[in-house]
């Protein structure tokens, strides 16, 4: 947020066993690690709603400006994954904005997923067991090793099934580096994880409550993402990662039900 601104049931049996409780850190890192780039894979042939509501606060929590946004992830006809906003009012936030920053964070931080392939780029450092909603989990301290212009990262703490080895909380904030003279803060958020499809757990919801301290003022947010309505795509295509579509474009197909 600028000043003048804008998330276990499947069994792993084959790779938990009964053998992890001598596991040591770096085992099971490797091995979240895997599941997480599993959940990856299979999240891409998902649709889904994304709502997204950021209150300015007074310090007495009386709300001046609003910012909400609801859009859904979904394939075009030809198969490409892509964002088709469905609703979105004109922002009437006061003291911050949301910056590309922010938006960055909205798709790829918050719902935070660390794989085989991403985690060269993070310190990760073994907290201990410790419960998260009941789940018995590992706990972790994750922060980027080095940050790279234009990239956002996570850092702060992250709760792994102890059983299913899959992400089910995380709790922390996007980093990365800004332009010099540049005066962004970014909110600590939760995102919780549940259980849609009887083996991966997906991110259905965020929520941010916190103190930004501007150079010339204190801002109050709080902030809500809802992701729901998770449907699996059956499609012979190919699929693909595409851009944010046009919206006066017609040939968005809508996901079967």
């Amino acid at each position: 947020m600028g000043r003048s601104l804008f998330v276990l049931a499947a069994a792993a049996a084959g790779l938990w066993g009964a053998d992890t409780k001598d596991a040591n850190p770096e085992e099971i890192i490797q091995k979240f690690a895997a599941k997480e780039a599993e959940f990856a894979k299979a999240r891409e042939n998902y649709t889904y709603r994304q709502s997204v509501r950021v209150l300015d606060l007074t310090e007495s929590g009386m709300t001046v400006g609003k910012f909400e946004m609801v859009s859904d992830i979904i394939f075009s006809t030809e198969g490409k994954r892509t964002e088709k906003v469905i609703r979105a009012p004109v922002a009437t936030l006061r003291n911050f904005q949301i910056s590309p920053e922010d938006e960055q964070d909205l798709r790829n931080v918050q719902p935070f997923v660390l794989t085989t392939h991403e985690i060269h780029k993070y310190d990760i450092r073994f907290l201990g067991k410790q419960k998260a909603d009941e789940i018995p989990c590992y706990q972790f301290a994750v922060k980027p090793k080095k940050m790279e212009p234009g990239q956002r990262y996570f850092e702060g703490q992250i709760w792994v099934d102890d059983r299913d080895l899959q992400i089910v909380k995380t709790y922390g904030k996007g980093v990365g580096l800004l332009k010099k003279g540049t005066d962004q803060q970014f909110p600590r958020f939760e995102t919780y994880r549940e259980q849609i499809d009887g083996k991966y757990w997906f991110p259905t919801y965020t929520i941010a409550n916190d103190t930004l301290r501007f150079q010339n003022g204190t801002a109050f947010i709080k902030m809500t993402v809802k992701y729901e309505d998770y449907k699996q795509f059956k499609s012979d295509t190919n699929i693909k990662f595409g851009d944010v579509i046009d919206e006066g474009k017609k040939d968005v197909k809508e996901p079967k039900k």
